[in-house]
């Protein structure tokens, strides 16, 4: 597993720094396409069948889900295009869900809940990465942001593997640990210090410092609330998209807060 994760993190993280550096229409494609991916994971994972348990069958597509994929499509595109934009796109993705699950004569709430979920919570929060990207260094924020929330990740994992001895939420991800935990904080702060000296933005050392003390945390949040709802779901991974990774969405559980998070810190703290 541990080979597996690595040779798949050697292939794609070159992959994703270009991409994060090309900037543009391009960068706008492939974070639609990603987020796109990670919704249908969750519409698939929560979806219930009459007996309240998830369905044991392959994703097929359906109008919500259709729906779902060009609700984030036009939210992404108005992310890059400007605030009024991104807040129409978000009305119109949702009217666009409603109007679907209407047509199709669906299942109703159980429809119509996974599909709002997904575009709230990874096509809304998702669309933070063309935002924070757009913004001045915004390719230095968005490799702030992204790479620090691999760095608590990856903390927490070896240090979970070495040390790890108490559980930290059992009933909902038994794997944690409060070692791992504590790991993941060191490492995430030490991180951002390090990236910091690295990158030409313009944040102090007492800045990185204080955001140090708070992404990891909210990466670590973040994390085990995906666990949560995986729990829920009965899932161990959202997918198997992403050899020794799991799916998009489990890749993405953190960064959909810790984006936004560093957005909003550098126009309320930087600038």
């Amino acid at each position: 597993m541990l080979a597996q994760r690595l040779t798949t993190a050697a292939i794609g993280i070159p992959l994703i720094l270009a991409v994060v550096l090309l900037g543009g229409v391009v960068y706008a494609l492939v974070v639609a396409a990603i987020l796109a991916l990670a919704a249908l994971e969750f519409v698939a994972m929560v979806d219930l069948t009459e007996s309240g348990e998830p369905p044991k069958r392959a994703w097929r597509p359906g109008a919500s889900e259709i729906a779902v994929v060009a609700g984030i499509v036009l939210v992404v595109i108005g992310a890059d295009t400007g605030a009024d934009e991104w807040t129409g796109a978000i009305v119109a993705a949702l009217g666009l869900v409603f109007i679907a699950c209407t047509a199709s004569q669906s299942r109703g709430l159980q429809d119509w809940l996974p599909a709002v979920g997904a575009l709230m919570y990874i096509g809304v929060l998702g669309s933070y990465l063309v935002i924070l990207r757009d913004i001045p260094d915004g390719a230095d924020w968005i490799l702030l942001a992204v790479v620090a929330t691999w760095g608590t990740d990856t903390f927490a994992y070896f240090t979970g593997k070495a040390i790890g001895r108490h559980k930290m939420a059992p009933r909902i991800s038994p794997g944690k640990t409060w070692e791992g935990t504590a790991g993941a904080l060191v490492g995430g702060l030490l991180t951002i210090i390090v990236l910091d000296l690295l990158l030409t933005l313009p944040m102090s050392t007492g800045d990185a410092v204080l955001l140090g003390l708070i992404l990891p945390a909210i990466s670590v949040a973040a994390d085990l609330g995906e666990s949560m709802l995986k729990r829920g779901a009965g899932v161990k991974d959202t997918s198997e998209l992403i050899p020794g990774h799991g799916g998009f969405l489990d890749r993405l559980d953190s960064i959909l807060f810790t984006v936004p998070l560093v957005y909003y810190f550098v126009i309320w703290v930087v600038v």
